[in-house]
């Protein structure tokens, strides 16, 4: 389908308020027969309109184009359309986030390592809230998960691909400032490991090594902490 040039800004506009998820920018060009510099440069224009103090942002990230809501008017929203809010993620979820986006892909063991404490619950409350997702597995003994960022990442951060990322102090400084405040007392018990607790689902199958303080407490015979002390 040709489109006239002077029509680009509108018909992507109506594209993207109309499919109301991100569209990628491969897709807008094949269909329109528009090349990717005609596309970026009506992105441009169209983020100069909806930008600055508009109701509406165009955000663009990984390839792809999605129109959403001006984050300074997010609480009005909330009070007017009463709409299910995201838990507040907690500390540890936040500083295990961190270190999924700057040393992705990344193993379960390899972020614990890094914090010294088990991960498992701030590993599942991320992957509840789509921020980050299982990406493979390590060509390593055991096969262990490997673990990634994901485009709503990258959209909650308004960057367009991780060579955007910032130093890793200034990340977890905005990671606390779009949070809208501390979770709660009960809340933040959601995230305590206890000792006998169960394994959360999205490791099911996978072996359990649990760390306290610096003593590794082995979870399974054929852990890879457990294969390490057998071959020592």
């Amino acid at each position: 389908m040709e489109l006239k040039i002077e029509k680009i800004d509108e018909v992507l506009e109506a594209l993207l308020f109309v499919s109301g998820d991100s569209l990628k920018i491969s897709d807008i060009c094949e269909q329109l027969e528009l090349q990717k510099s005609e596309v970026t440069a009506a992105v441009k224009r169209l983020q100069k309109k909806f930008g600055g103090k508009s109701g509406i942002h165009l955000l663009s990230f990984n390839g792809q184009l999605q129109l959403a809501s001006n984050p300074d008017y997010a609480d009005i929203i909330a009070c007017v359309l009463n709409p299910i809010k995201e838990k507040a993620l907690s500390t540890p979820a936040m500083e295990t986030l961190s270190i999924i986006a700057y040393r992705q892909p990344v193993t379960r063991l390899e972020v614990e390592h890094i914090r010294g404490v088990n991960c498992d619950y701030a590993l599942q409350a991320l992957l509840k809230n789509n921020l980050i997702e299982i990406v493979g597995r390590k060509d390593t003994l055991g096969k262990p998960l490997l673990f990634g960022t994901t485009d709503v990442f990258l959209k909650r951060f308004a960057i367009e691909d991780l060579s955007q990322l910032p130093g890793r102090d200034e990340l977890l400084e905005k990671i606390r400032e779009i949070e809208e405040s501390a979770p709660s007392e009960e809340e933040e018990t959601l995230y305590n490991f206890a000792d006998n607790a169960e394994n959360p689902d999205f490791l099911e199958g996978e072996d359990v090594v649990m760390i306290e303080g610096d003593e590794t407490v082995e979870g399974d015979p054929n852990s890879e902490a457990a294969a390490t002390d057998g071959n020592d």
